[in-house]
């Protein structure tokens, strides 16, 4: 954040625990002690703002943003007033490979911010946004939270909490602001308890209203059958087995009525 051209009003890590700050800490940083959940931390720095500001951008610790990205994100909401919601452009993404480095996302954010910048432009609309950059507008916020029955990593709580947001207006993607998603695995959900969540929470999210049922099916149907293609060899960065006993563990518990987001936190780590 120190490179942005504008600052942030205010700046929130919501951590569990100290060694999740960056060593070079910006100044007037305000630090969340949290519990651990992925929902309960983007709640805790929802609250932290919600009188400071009109807009809350969050960004996951494993996102390199352009250094015009909040002003980007200023102009952006100022010139369409009936956005709700909204996710960036990604330079790169490095969710479905080994993971993009530091230094190679330092290097890419900073060949885009030395080209001519564009007119800020609504790309197209969106059913839910990608959590790793995603931007609301507080006054259509409202009363919503990020739903806490989703834990830990919270597969798809990005989607679900867009998706109630965006009763309220437009949910866009834009080119506004720019940035490099690394996709750092070490502090995703082992293959089992993701395998477990790929299925059970768009299940959880369809009874909500907050996902489509042909959605849900594609999602759950999409991993599965990846997950098991992949099986035999799988990716370094990926534990497909793992990932194929937690949708099994998931099938049969749908199956017998008992599944539930939360079921996760009794499986393995």
């Amino acid at each position: 954040m120190k490179r942005q051209t504008i600052p942030p009003t205010k700046l929130v890590y919501a951590v569990v625990k100290s060694t999740d700050l960056p060593e070079d800490l910006p100044d007037n940083v305000s630090v969340i002690d949290s519990n651990p959940g992925l929902p309960i931390q983007r709640n805790a720095a929802l609250e932290a703002v919600m009188e400071a500001c009109d807009i809350i951008a969050y960004f996951d610790d494993d996102f390199v943003p352009s250094s015009f990205c909040i002003e980007g994100i200023d102009a952006f909401f100022r010139l369409y007033p009936d956005v709700v919601a909204a996710n960036g452009t990604l330079l790169a993404d490095g969710i479905n490979s080994a993971g993009i480095s530091y230094e190679a996302a330092i290097e890419l954010v900073a060949r885009h911010d030395s080209l001519p910048r564009a007119h800020p432009v609504v790309l197209h609309e969106l059913g839910g946004l990608y959590g790793c950059n995603m931007v609301y507008r507080i006054n259509a916020i409202g009363q919503e939270r990020f739903d806490e029955e989703l834990p830990l990593y919270a597969w798809q709580e990005d989607i679900d909490f867009a998706a109630r947001v965006g009763r309220r207006g437009r949910v866009v993607k834009t080119n506004a602001f720019h940035g490099v998603h690394q996709g750092v695995k070490g502090a995703r959900l082992p293959g089992v308890r993701l395998g477990y969540s790929q299925v059970v929470n768009p299940i959880y999210l369809m009874r909500k209203g907050t996902l489509p049922a042909r959605d849900a099916a594609k999602l759950i149907l999409k991993n599965i059958l990846m997950n098991h293609a992949k099986s035999l060899f799988p990716e370094k960065w990926i534990d497909r087995l793992g990932r194929c006993k937690g949708n099994w563990l998931a099938i049969v518990d749908v199956l017998l009525g008992r599944d539930h987001p939360k079921n996760i936190l009794g499986l393995p780590r």
